[in-house]
């Protein structure tokens, strides 16, 4: 089966996404990772079980709608649109699929609101960004500087798509055909060729992120079943002793481990879906 492009309003605007419905199968919301979009789930569809499915764009990101002016993204601004596509779908209990980001918001809407969410399947981070507290001052002032200075810088323009995808691939050490797919999807035709879709203001740096304290009792206060899949090596952001440590949230919690990069789901998806069938299914 095809996914259908689905629309839903919501009080800032709207929120797009790949809809693939399976009355009466277990029902998932699968959520990307930054600057990508419902598309990196793709090339995971052919291998996972028949669910019932929405392949959800965040705020900002690939044909979902951008904040209003003045507005600023944060991890509650992606979690309260997950809960708003789960009432627009009627779903009262849902399972979570998440990458990177993705991945985050899962965790924290099913701490969250814990009666909602049934099951956890994470790839690649297990809980949100966090900062030593002696950074809290520089990076407010650096957040705030940023956002001040947005307003002044122009969208890259790409002559045609191909140029778009090698930047991607670059970016992303992704595979020509994983790049493709968040390209055609997060890029929007302008008169010299095409720029990116996903609001520029997500790129700008948060001006408060938690502390590692706070995002250990945010994890451990998860009550449904978790499904962890960790790519090797790990990113330089979410390194392998952090990785390990958070494991101890959640007494029994055992990641899967695949060689490959960021992007594996998209890359590896039989592999990736091999992992979390029988879970999800």
């Amino acid at each position: 089966m095809t996914p259908r492009e689905v629309e839903y309003p919501v009080a800032w605007g709207r929120l797009a996404g790949l809809r693939l419905e399976r009355p009466g199968r277990p029902r998932v919301i699968a959520l990307h990772g930054w600057l990508d979009n419902a598309a990196s789930f793709l090339p995971l569809l052919p291998h996972l079980p028949e669910l019932d499915l929405l392949l959800l764009d965040l705020p900002g990101h690939g044909r979902s709608g951008h904040l209003p002016a003045g507005a600023e993204y944060s991890l509650a601004t992606h979690l309260h649109a997950v809960l708003d596509a789960a009432d627009a779908l009627g779903w009262e209990r849902f399972d979570l699929l998440g990458h990177s980001m993705g991945a985050a918001i899962a965790a924290l809407v099913a701490v969250a609101v814990p009666a909602r969410v049934g099951r956890l399947a994470l790839i690649e981070t297990f809980g949100p960004l966090s900062e030593a507290v002696g950074n809290t001052a520089t990076r407010l002032q650096q957040g705030v500087a940023a956002a001040r200075a947005l307003p002044g810088k122009s969208l890259r323009v790409f002559p045609d798509l191909a140029v778009a995808v090698r930047a991607r691939m670059q970016a992303n050490q992704l595979y020509e055909a994983s790049a493709r797919l968040l390209v055609e999807r997060g890029t929007r035709p302008v008169a010299a060729g095409h720029v990116w879709s996903s609001d520029p203001r997500l790129t700008l740096p948060a001006v408060q992120r938690f502390a590692e304290a706070q995002v250990l009792d945010l994890l451990a206060a998860i009550a449904c079943p978790v499904r962890l899949l960790y790519a090797d090596p790990a990113q330089p952001y979410f390194p392998d002793d952090l990785r390990r440590a958070r494991l101890q949230a959640l007494s029994g919690l055992e990641p899967t481990v695949l060689r490959g990069g960021h992007h594996l789901h998209m890359d590896q998806p039989a592999a990736v879906a091999a992992v979390f069938e029988r879970f999800l299914g």
